[in-house]
């Protein structure tokens, strides 16, 4: 657990969604947060919505995948709030839809610029000062569409599969300087990008692209089927995780399906199986994606 005064939270993608609410619960819970997300319009209503709730909170509008705009804003967010000690790595976007021989090249890589590169860049940029300080947490938002196959939206899977085996490294690294890092699938949301299947099931963005049209019906499908997650559970288990409570957990891939307080009484066994990692037969069984 933490010792000492709790220091600020950046929580990348906190201008809507998940980033939102994580963001303005840190705030609620005491902590000063930074937001990082490339729309300085919904910054500014994320941090009107936590100054509202008597958090405090400054924001910068940059993108997290362009490495001198990420260290200027990280910079401007020290200079505001203090030093970083949990980071939340949340900005993500899906990336084009499609069979991998139809989808432009140029999309595809960048989606997979933004959800790794991003996560990588800005853990690089604030893992130093906890090294230093040797305390910190990172906390990255992933999903099993990288543990599990998500077929048409390939982009996305094969990111979210490189962080997870980003944070298994990161963990193993940083441990011994008493840093956590994690991976966990929030689960599908009826927020974020569930929002565009969600505005009109007879009416997607683009008529013209069924394969998004049918990633969207999934999405539908899952919510209606009971199999989604309620932005307040996702947000409590990403807190939970930031708070230390799971330490002994770093370096896993966890679910807001997993009970992790059980978890965690058998971490003899989940050391010795090497459960919760990215491997052959290391992960339980979940709720992987069908498109």
């Amino acid at each position: 657990m933490s010792t000492g005064p709790e220091l600020a939270a950046v929580v990348t993608g906190g201008g809507r969604g998940l980033g939102r609410l994580v963001a303005l619960a840190l705030a609620i819970r005491g902590r000063a947060v930074g937001l990082i997300a490339r729309s300085g319009d919904e910054l500014d209503e994320s941090v009107r919505l936590i100054e509202a709730s008597g958090g405090v909170a400054a924001s910068v509008a940059a993108d997290v995948s362009d490495e001198r705009a990420a260290r200027d804003a990280l910079a401007e967010l020290r200079r505001q709030l203090g030093p970083v000690e949990v980071l939340i790595n949340n900005a993500a976007v899906t990336g084009p839809a499609g069979p991998v021989w139809e989808v432009d090249n140029d999309a595809w890589w960048k989606a997979v610029e933004i959800n790794l590169r991003g996560t990588f860049t800005c853990s690089q940029l604030v893992l130093p000062e906890m090294v230093a300080r040797g305390r910190g947490r990172i906390v990255n938002v992933t999903s099993q569409a990288g543990v599990f196959r998500w077929p048409l939206a390939s982009a996305y899977a094969v990111s979210k599969a490189a962080v997870i085996k980003l944070t298994e490294n990161l963990a193993s690294e940083a441990r011994r300087h008493g840093i956590g890092v994690f991976s966990v699938h929030p689960g599908i949301l009826p927020i974020g990008f569930s929002e565009a299947a969600l505005a009109d099931p007879d009416s997607d963005p683009d008529p013209e692209d069924p394969h998004r049209a049918r990633l969207h019906t999934f999405i539908r499908h899952e919510l209606d089927e009971g199999r989604g997650t309620e932005p307040a559970r996702a947000v409590e288990v990403i807190l939970q995780i930031a708070s230390g409570r799971y330490d002994a957990l770093s370096g896993r891939q966890l679910s807001v399906h997993d009970d992790l307080d059980a978890v965690l009484d058998g971490i003899d066994t989940v050391r010795r199986q090497g459960l919760y990692l990215l491997g052959l037969h290391t992960l339980p069984a979940g709720d992987g994606g069908r498109a």
